[in-house]
């Protein structure tokens, strides 16, 4: 574990140095990194769950202002983390702060909807975070969420094209280091961007990727029975899912 943590913590400065020579332009106001100001947190996250190999890997598009913004956790709803995964670590600031998107670590009081409903969905079929992780782990494609001046959430495949490609190219070698750490056989992408990204960056492994509908409270599809939904989902894949005894 002492050399899958080393490894991780080199992926991950290695990606922070590539991000951080990077800009963005209007209407893109504000850049949060939760791999610096909760980097704490994030390897909190690694130490207690992250013991390759992983059978499975989720992989997700970036963080949710009031997700892994919030925890260092992908998909980190805050109750979730705290009161299942069990991680309650604190966390810094950003350089620069929107006012209507503050970071409150441990104490933020707004729910992440995609994330209640991934780590629910966990917790109901395993009951336990240790059950969950022997076979699974979830990570985002992207570390960087990215905001308007009105505070309005932007996404990466939003981004022009000549901030985007270096942007993505730093993600796929990444993503790369961190399928060679996990050692999942499949990838599968939560929404149609991270499955894109996992296909265009794991094009040269024998690693498999797949694709289950997005958990977003936008989705029309994931409000109308998600749990079931991905199950049905993730069986196409060849993944079968037990119920916690």
């Amino acid at each position: 574990m002492v050399d899958t943590m080393k490894q991780v913590e080199e992926t991950i400065d290695a990606l922070v140095k590539e991000l951080a020579c990077l800009d963005f332009s209007p209407p893109v106001e504000f850049v949060y990194n939760p791999l610096i100001y909760a980097h704490s947190a994030h390897m909190g996250y690694w130490q207690s769950f992250g013991c390759p190999p992983k059978e499975i890997m989720f992989l997700g598009m970036n963080p949710g202002p009031w997700g892994m913004v919030q925890s260092g956790v992908p998909f980190g709803d805050v109750g979730m983390v705290r009161e299942w995964l069990g991680l309650c670590e604190p966390v810094d600031q950003p350089e620069r702060v929107h006012p209507n998107r503050p970071v409150q670590g441990p104490a933020c009081p707004r729910a992440e909807i995609s994330g209640r409903r991934l780590w629910g969905w966990a917790r109901s079929r395993f009951g336990t975070p240790h059950a969950f992780f022997r076979r699974f782990w979830v990570a985002n494609y992207c570390p960087l969420a990215f905001m308007e001046a009105s505070g309005r959430n932007r996404t990466p495949d939003k981004l022009p094209r000549h901030e985007k490609e270096p942007l993505l190219n730093a993600c796929d070698l990444a993503l790369l280091r961190i399928v060679a750490i996990v050692r999942p056989r499949i990838v599968v992408g939560v929404g149609r961007f991270a499955t894109q990204q996992a296909q265009r960056a794991l094009a040269r492994t024998d690693v498999k990727v797949g694709q289950i509908t997005h958990p977003s409270p936008a989705n029309p599809r994931a409000n109308a029975g998600w749990e079931t939904l991905m199950e049905t989902e993730l069986a196409a894949l060849g993944i079968e899912i037990k119920s916690a005894d």
